[in-house]
């Protein structure tokens, strides 16, 4: 009996989209924007001490593979032929850092995760450097100096492990954000892998000058970090290099963004003025601000959002960033064990449908946008006898749909437009109470696309888009229609103020818990900054339960 015909369809690409919790690998009808398969593979994260996060490069890279192989044999089995992937786009969590040896290609340490705080005594101590300049590194890159970006990453990494130091004066190491190392790794590793990255992911490193579109001496002099271990730096759209093993042999990689620019893109947020909300392990807010370069005075980034092309013009976005979105759903999983699954805390907020006055601060990592605190840390206030892990469920959700609304008031003042609607991607938004809540905190209408996939998709038409690829047009009339759906505030605009008002109460209260740590060791000095007042009573308090105990002793 003869093999059943193949199915007809346009061009295919394929995207990678390596995310903080999880790896996937989607593909895409290039002529539709329809999504025909997918594969997605949890990771782990490894916490070695209070504040540091880390993952395993080889796990990453082989999470990738898996992913690739996976979806392609469900191609094959949906009756699609996989030798019509024409191209690849790599989507990835930002700021992330590695450094590995180029002849043998194992990394010389843990990926460093974009949220880890461990760097706090570096930032502090590069602060020194600079004291009467501040604004020496933000006005070059955008960034404020924070444990954030790559560059403190990089330096910690210099500083402290000897497998680094050495491979560094050997002349053995090579950098990368997530997206240079699977690029290398993809297109041949030690033999002939392709060292490079594009300007979106180079942007987040603190070491890349977003006017010239360069690496930049005077930051790598001041961050002490040598020229020669960085990646080529290239537009987000071009033919980086060719696969080389696995199911897709032979097929370009011609697409690199940063996560969310890649959901800029995705969203089709081409016009000056046209924002985007991505709801992952943390949460993104990117306005497009054109060709210019838009500085805020309010806590925002100044970000490279897409250069589609060799030739083609760079475009600029605001951003706010929010350290912990959807990673407080896995912590209320992981850590308390409230819920069995994450798509379980729906149903347990919707048993209350209120906090009933319980305020939720996930600052596990400090707070990031507007405040940019490092001392911050979680707290829950609020609690009564009547609370209970109902109402703390239906917090969580709402701390993250409050962190929006400080940003998208940031973006307002900076802008000077304020924005009558949103709009959103992200896995988290299946959640339809968390849209309506959002909805109902911004007081302006939520929209989201049927298709929430909208990361991958960018990624995929940046990859198609490429020249000597050229099998996708990123005009929005020639995809199919994407259908919204839309969440309207169902609640009063005096409301919405009142529990925001009382939420950043709670965002003071959870400000100087910590002091920053040292380097050396990686510990937190806890308590440093509380009241004078705290320490005499905690003094008095210990002073009578040791009277209490020799009282009972005699």
């Amino acid at each position: 009996m003869a093999a059943p015909k193949k199915a007809v369809v346009g061009p295919l690409v394929g995207a990678v989209v390596q995310g903080t919790n999880s790896t996937r690998f989607l593909v895409f009808n290039s002529k539709t924007a329809e999504l025909l398969s997918h594969h997605q593979v949890e990771l782990t994260q490894e916490y070695p001490k209070e504040g540091w996060v880390e993952q395993d490069p080889k796990e990453i890279l082989q999470s990738v593979y898996e992913c690739i192989e996976r979806t392609c044999e469900k191609l094959e089995e949906l009756n699609f032929d996989r030798a019509k992937i024409k191209a690849v786009g790599v989507s990835n969590q930002r700021e992330t850092t590695i450094i590995w040896d180029k002849f043998t290609g194992e990394p010389l340490y843990n990926a460093v995760v974009w949220l880890d705080l461990r760097t706090q005594g570096t930032v502090d101590n590069l602060s020194k450097k600079i004291p009467g300049n501040n604004n020496f590194v933000k006005s070059k890159t955008g960034l404020p100096l924070s444990t954030y970006f790559s560059a403190v990453k990089l330096r910690w990494m210099l500083d402290n492990v000897r497998e680094v130091q050495k491979a560094v004066e050997e002349g053995r190491a090579l950098f990368g954000t997530i997206d240079s190392w699977l690029i290398w790794s993809l297109t041949g590793g030690v033999n002939g892998g392709v060292h490079c990255t594009d300007v979106t992911n180079a942007s987040r490193t603190m070491l890349f000058n977003i006017h010239s579109l360069e690496w930049d001496k005077e930051l790598c002099d001041f961050f002490e970090v040598p020229m020669g271990i960085l990646p080529n730096v290239c537009s987000s759209s071009e033919i980086y290099g060719i696969i080389k093993g696995g199911a897709l042999e032979g097929v370009p990689i011609s697409g690199c963004l940063g996560d969310q620019c890649a959901a800029l893109v995705g969203q089709m947020c081409f016009q000056v003025g046209q924002a985007k909300n991505t709801y992952g392990t943390g949460c993104f807010l990117l306005c497009n601000t054109g060709r210019k370069c838009v500085f805020s005075d309010h806590g925002l980034l100044t970000t490279v959002a897409y250069k589609l092309g060799r030739d083609k013009p760079v475009y600029y976005a605001l951003e706010g960033s929010v350290a912990i979105a959807g990673a407080v759903i896995r912590w209320l999983r992981d850590n308390l064990g409230i819920i069995e699954t994450s798509q379980d805390i729906e149903t347990l907020a919707k048993e209350v449908g209120s906090s009933y006055g319980c305020y939720f601060v996930p600052a596990f990592s400090g707070v990031y946008a507007p405040y940019w605190e490092p001392s911050a840390r979680g707290i829950i206030c609020g609690l009564t006898q009547f609370t209970n892990k109902c109402h703390i469920a239906f917090a969580a959700l709402e701390a993250i749909c409050f962190q929006t609304r400080e940003i998208l008031d940031a973006m307002n003042r900076d802008c000077g437009i304020p924005f009558r609607e949103l709009q959103v991607d992200g896995r988290m938004t299946n959640d339809k109470l968390l849209m309506q809540l959002q909805a109902d905190i911004l007081h302006i209408p939520v929209l989201k696309p049927s298709m929430p996939e909208t990361t991958a998709l960018g990624a995929a038409m940046a990859a198609g888009t490429a020249e000597g690829v050229g099998v996708w047009s990123l005009e929005p009339k020639d995809l199919s229609a994407v259908r919204m759906e839309r969440f309207e505030p169902q609640i009063q605009a005096t409301e919405s103020e009142t529990r925001y008002s009382t939420w950043k109460k709670a965002v003071i209260k959870s400000m100087g818990w910590v002091t920053t740590q040292s380097p050396e060791s990686g510990d937190l000095t806890m308590f440093s900054s509380l009241p004078l007042g705290f320490f005499i009573v905690s003094s008095m308090i210990m002073l009578i339960g040791a009277r209490y105990i020799s009282s009972i002793s005699l």
